[in-house]
């Protein structure tokens, strides 16, 4: 059977099926194959967990947020998995150190948004909506004994076989048990939700193996596990939040825009990838044009920006951020229209970084701190060279972090 996509080109259910396991997917355990046959054969439960450790969700996110959108297309249940359990121990994946613990409060708090901030890509609401649900409903309930029975399961040489542990015991820095425990309680999410898949980010291997390995000795039971490709450089760096350049969902057009334009150019066709719902024949053809240099690199990172913030903030916004980029990065002219700061701040005086971060203007002081010395931080039109600079703020200062992120400081 025949069926038309939203692009207008013609596909048979089970192209999509293969199309949906194979873009931006980095390994499929235990096979794809077996999850294809089970996805012809009846409406699959999948879900990805999301970390509340920030308030906003970011383009690292919206890899997973696409990929459950073309299961949902597909008809299958979609599960939108906030972590206000183990937000609060935290992902010790590739962490040099312990994290900070967090409160239920705080990620409460820092998960507000989401189903809105997820809403613009994902459907919470008509036929097959997406659910949101939290891993506090049952893992609050999670007893001492039951504890010990669930991590009978598994020996301490399978957690230990993390790479980033071995190399903390060789710098000779602490594991805590609650990070062991980390991934025992994400496995638990699998057997509580009773889920056919699991979806996340390369990353996240470990972690949902270890899910993988309990459903089946819990429910007997075959759970796939679909990882993502990163966003990253040719470095390897991640192209994301802890890479301290998170560009988040809910800042605005032009700062989405200008965000992307700054991306390097080796990762604009897997952005195309990973990141928009252009059609894999046309990021193909991008692909061949940039090798063989029949396209400047900028005339697609600008098709790239416009398609991302297109899908999230709509075709006017896009057009209009486009615009707006033109005519500040390129042409050197002041913006048309300011936005206000993504968090609003108390009148007083700030030390420079402590005002970049508080205004929402960077992810941290470290970033801010960095930005200054590298002579990135204006406050209103006067460069910041000195983090120990303090600044005084009314309201309506104009904060510019970067090349390209300007904000108007809102005050509360």
């Amino acid at each position: 059977m025949l069926e038309k996509s939203k692009f207008g080109v013609k596909m048979k259910r089970m192209d999509k099926i293969e199309e949906t396991l194979t873009r931006g997917v980095e390994q499929v355990y235990p096979d794809k194959a077996n999850l294809a046959k089970l996805m012809r054969q009846r409406k699959i439960r999948l879900y990805q967990g999301f970390d509340p450790s920030m308030a906003n969700l970011h383009l690292g996110n919206m890899v997973g947020i696409l990929k459950l959108k073309q299961f949902q297309d597909l008809g299958h249940e979609v599960i939108f998995l906030v972590g206000d359990f183990t937000g609060m121990i935290g992902d010790p994946t590739d962490k040099a150190s312990t994290r900070r613990l967090l409160t239920r409060a705080q990620v409460l708090e820092n998960s507000k948004t989401w189903r809105e901030q997820a809403g613009r890509v994902l459907k919470f609401t008509g036929k097959n909506p997406a659910k949101i649900l939290y891993n506090s409903q049952w893992s609050d309930r999670v007893t001492f004994k039951d504890l010990i029975e669930i991590t009978s399961n598994f020996t301490v040489q399978q957690i230990m076989e993390r790479d980033f542990f071995q190399r903390r015991l060789k710098a000779q820095k602490p594991i805590h048990l609650h990070e062991f425990l980390y991934p025992v309680a994400q496995g638990i999410d699998c057997v509580e939700m009773d889920v056919d898949l699991e979806i996340g980010g390369s990353d996240q291997t470990f972690n949902m193996l270890v899910g993988r390995t309990l459903m089946k000795a819990m429910k007997k039971k075959e759970k796939f596990v679909l990882t993502t490709k990163l966003l990253v450089d040719a470095k390897g760096e991640k192209v994301g939040k802890t890479a301290g350049n998170a560009l988040f969902l809910n800042t605005s057009p032009a700062n989405l825009y200008g965000g992307l334009m700054s991306f390097p150019d080796e990762v604009i066709i897997l952005g195309f990838e990973l990141l928009t719902q252009l059609p894999m024949l046309k990021i193909r053809e991008n692909q061949q044009a940039l090798e063989k240099g029949k396209v400047n690199p900028m005339v697609l990172k600008k098709q790239l920006a416009f398609e991302i913030v297109k899908m999230y903030h709509g075709e006017k916004e896009a057009k209009s951020a486009e615009k707006e980029f033109e005519w500040v990065a390129q042409k050197g002219k002041s913006p048309s229209q300011i936005p206000p700061s993504p968090k609003p701040v108390k009148p007083g005086v700030y030390l420079a970084p402590q005002l970049c971060f508080t205004s929402g203007a960077t992810v941290g002081t470290a970033e801010a701190k960095r930005l200054i010395r590298q002579g990135g931080v204006e406050f209103e039109g006067k460069k910041i060279m000195d983090p120990q600079k303090k600044l005084t703020v009314k309201g309506g200062e104009v904060l510019r972090t970067g090349k390209r992120k300007i904000f108007k400081i809102k005050i509360n």
